[in-house]
């Protein structure tokens, strides 16, 4: 059983790794071209990554045959923690590396920083889903809904 919960909170950490990366890299992006200072990037990257990461979940509860609101209900219920210490671990890397936030994609050090942010997301997040699981809540709670 033990094995399974981690086999599990490994695959819903990297499912919402996956969603998280979308939003938060976007919103980088926009942010950078925009010219936002950084702690306006952050926000608007952190909220991306709430909306990319319910959206790439709950795809496929609907797909599953559960109406929206429910499926956003559940996802909402399963995925905010796991979100939340993603965005706090990565955006902490991203502004505390020197550089990390400088308005030039093409800096190298943006993507190492990213690629660093992202692995300490990972890092943060899968021992909340493995407590999750173990509580019954979680991806569990959205499970039985993926093929």
């Amino acid at each position: 059983m033990q094995g399974s919960i981690k086999k599990m909170a490994a695959s819903a950490t990297l499912h919402c790794l996956a969603g998280c990366a979308i939003g938060e890299l976007i919103g980088v992006t926009i942010g950078t071209a925009a010219g936002f200072a950084s702690r306006d990037t952050v926000i608007l990257a952190a909220i991306l990554s709430f909306v990319s990461g319910y959206s790439v979940s709950t795809r496929p509860v609907v797909k599953a045959g559960v109406p929206f609101i429910k499926a956003l209900r559940l996802i909402f219920a399963a995925d905010t923690v796991s979100i939340l210490a993603m965005t706090i671990a990565d955006n902490t890397i991203m502004l505390t590396v020197p550089g990390a936030m400088d308005k030039d994609l093409a800096n190298p050090i943006y993507w190492i920083s990213r690629v660093i942010s992202l692995s300490a997301a990972f890092i943060a997040a899968y021992p909340v889903n493995v407590y999750l699981l173990k509580q019954g809540k979680g991806h569990a709670l959205t499970h039985e809904y993926h093929q």
